[in-house]
């Protein structure tokens, strides 16, 4: 691994030349720390924050403030990793002036490289404005459960990835990717891309097409959410599913064992 710090060009050059690149979805200063040490090319705060970690029934719930305090924290423990952090719902919805406000804000406060736009096949006017006033953009599109109406697809996470093979919606999707390079956007985070559609956007631009839910090797690029990575949800006390550590069990027989101790009138560790 390099020392160099990672930047805009560095990751548009690993696609020319091939190499995937890897990221995590983060939202602390501890996570980040050890996201860098192993080698993480970029990490995203992501507004996932709200119903990951902070129990929000919904992530459009997340302020500008919030994820502000998210990204300061990552910030603090990157220096080589490029750093990506969300515009949360609503900035971007009223309006390009109120998009530039929260997104300089985020690179101003909160130090980041780059902001992402989610849905942002239905505002490349603001990924537009952005790039003109200097703030690189990394433009979500893709199918979830807001845009799948517009793609005619009924939306699950069982048939997502199918459901974009279809050549209407590939041919849909290969269009909006180049309306957001076009655009200006340094990078695209294509959600739930499966490997037909997936391909053909990787082909179709020039810049990374980097995917997280519905991703795959098809792509130039992975995020990962760092807290699934390790296991780090009490649902994965009972999860069937393979993950790279399973902290939630680890954390529950941790637990259990220090009230045993604690009762029982031993020492604790630690």
């Amino acid at each position: 691994m390099s020392d160099s710090p990672v930047t805009i060009p560095v990751l548009q050059q690993m696609k020319r030349d091939g190499k995937k690149s890897v990221g995590f979805v983060a939202w602390d200063y501890q996570i980040a720390l050890i996201a860098e040490r192993a080698g993480a090319d970029f990490v995203s705060v992501g507004d996932s924050v709200g119903v990951n970690l902070w129990g929000r029934s919904n992530p459009l719930e997340v302020s500008v403030d919030e994820i502000l305090i998210c990204c300061k924290a990552v910030r603090r423990g990157l220096s080589r990793a490029l750093l990506s952090c969300d515009i949360p719902f609503g900035p971007v919805q009223e309006g390009i002036e109120s998009a530039l406000r929260a997104a300089i804000r985020i690179v101003k406060e909160g130090g980041a490289d780059m902001v992402k736009v989610d849905a942002a096949a239905d505002f490349p006017e603001v990924v537009t404005a952005l790039t003109r006033a200097g703030i690189p953009v990394f433009a979500q599109f893709g199918l979830t459960p807001q845009t799948a109406l517009k793609y005619g697809i009924p939306y699950s996470a069982q048939n997502s990835s199918n459901a974009m093979a279809t050549e209407e919606a590939t041919n849909r999707l290969v269009a909006e990717a180049k309306v957001l390079e076009a655009a200006g956007a340094v990078a695209l985070d294509f959600t739930n891309s499966g490997p037909v559609a997936g391909a053909a956007v990787v082909k179709a631009v020039k810049i990374p097409v980097i995917g997280g839910f519905g991703g795959g090797p098809w792509l130039d690029g992975r995020v990962r959410l760092a807290h699934t990575a390790i296991g780090y949800a009490a649902r994965w006390i009972d999860s069937k599913s393979d993950t790279y550590f399973n902290g939630a069990k680890a954390t529950l027989a941790a637990f259990t064992a220090l009230i045993e101790d604690a009762r029982a009138g031993r020492q604790i560790k630690g």
